[in-house]
């Protein structure tokens, strides 16, 4: 099985630099592709697993007569770069999610259109691709429900929520793939899953270390304020990440020989951010986990670094937050998650090594709130015991920030949208255990 994702993202490639061709330049005397025999392979392969009924793309291209109304649609779509919803600059073939089309398929497009989208000969029609319904993954092993509905008000600030649900497993389980599916995914901005396991058992080393108390992994969150006249929210305990949903993301598919392990008995933690749309809404989403055949050579970890004690001060329109994480084990990263909110606007991450020598590993210019993105490298990345990662994530607070909540307001570190987080979340395996290395690794 090849590491990848099954997520809302596959969708059609960004325009780098491509133009349509030009009469006089070789277009005239090549015979204009077909739906059938180009395009329908291009779609298939890139924009399917979302465009279609029951997922995220707001429509299904499915088949000639979809894809044929919205030709022109998706041409511009492609042209301007919105499409697919990808915000990297590295060289092709260091992702192995990246999105962006082939600059001959973009041509394929962008001539079919340009010779009004000819539907071609039946026979060269492609099998449409199989997809379960209702799952990017597949159809999963087993699927988790929260134990009940919540109503999600109308109206309002709805605190995270969290619900706690027995795994069951008698033993055991390792995860080849896992899925995050939002009920009401109008109304659910994030997921996070984790599983706590029975106390007693065998703990795995500490391998992320926080550069000091406030730059750490977060294996749950702080407390928060008291109320006036009310109490301290208590801390939970949480576990271990094992799966994220957020806009743009909801499943991640393992390489080949690693596995997530989920022990018996682990009870799992959803925290719910909801958020109102002006209709009452009743939501039980689910996680899906589909079972590795075998034993992992590597065991695939989730964890996160972050740092919450920043402030924004009002109208900055370009305000630098960084946090860094160091390794007390040689570790090979495979992916980084930035996430901040509404005021986030680009991110920059550096490998430190031991000798300080400094390596560029993912560079985000235009990061986008409304379609977040896993960075799986297709070779991962080695990161020696010893070594760091800094991230820095920018900021613009300022009025000519279109989806700025409040320019006036000082932000800090909060769970609501109009708030701010500096997080990164990171998918690791360890080659060597920290010598003495004990404890829980979170999250």
């Amino acid at each position: 099985m090849k590491f990848g994702i099954a997520c809302a993202s596959l969708v059609l490639g960004a325009w780098f630099g491509g133009h349509l061709v030009a009469a006089g330049d070789g277009a005239d005397q090549a015979p204009a592709p077909t739906y059938t025999k180009d395009v329908a392979p291009i779609l298939f392969k890139n924009c399917t697993g979302c465009h279609r009924p029951g997922e995220i793309g707001p429509m299904s291209l499915l088949t000639y007569d979809d894809v044929r109304r919205y030709a022109e649609s998706i041409r511009d779509e492609v042209r301007a770069g919105h499409m697919p919803p990808w915000h990297a600059e590295a060289p092709a073939g260091t992702f192995l999610n990246d999105r962006r089309l082939s600059d001959a398929d973009k041509q394929t497009l962008f001539r079919w259109v340009e010779a009004a989208a000819p539907r071609g000969d039946a026979g060269d029609m492609p099998a449409p691709p199989a997809y379960a319904e209702g799952w990017m993954i597949g159809q999963p092993d087993v699927v988790v429900p929260l134990p009940r509905p919540f109503d999600v008000p109308a109206t309002g600030t709805v605190e995270y929520q969290y619900f706690e649900v027995p795994t069951g497993f008698t033993e055991d389980k390792w995860i080849q793939a896992v899925e995050v599916r939002a009920d009401a995914r109008a109304v659910v901005h994030h997921v996070l899953v984790y599983a706590r396991e029975p106390e007693g058992g065998p703990a795995r080393p500490r391998v992320l270390v926080p550069r000091r108390e406030d730059v750490a992994p977060a294996t749950q969150p702080r407390p928060r304020p008291a109320p006036a006249g009310g109490a301290r929210q208590p801390e939970r305990r949480l576990g271990s990440l094992v799966a994220t949903m957020a806009p743009g993301w909801s499943a991640m598919v393992f390489p080949a020989d690693t596995a997530m392990q989920i022990r018996a008995g682990a009870v799992l933690t959803f925290q719910m951010h909801y958020t109102t749309n002006g209709t009452t809404v009743q939501d039980r989403s689910s996680v899906g986990f589909i079972f590795a055949k075998e034993p992992p050579t590597r065991e695939m970890r989730a964890g996160s670094f972050i740092n919450s004690q920043f402030r924004i001060p009002p109208g900055t329109a370009d305000h630098r937050v960084d946090a860094e994480v160091g390794f007390a084990a040689d570790t090979l990263v495979w992916g980084l998650f930035p996430h901040t909110h509404l005021r986030g606007i680009r991110w920059h991450y550096e490998l430190i090594h031991p000798d300080g020598r400094r390596e560029t590993i993912l560079d985000v210019p235009q990061y986008d709130f409304h379609w977040q993105t896993y960075y799986l490298f297709a070779k991962p990345l080695v990161v020696p015991r010893g070594a760091r990662i800094v991230s820095s994530a920018w900021y613009d607070n300022s009025a000519k920030n279109p989806h700025n909540p409040d320019a006036g307001a000082e932000v800090r570190w909060g769970d609501q949208t109009w708030e701010e987080m500096q997080y990164t979340g990171i998918a690791y395996t360890v080659e060597a255990p920290p010598p003495g290395g004990e404890g829980r690794q979170g999250p």
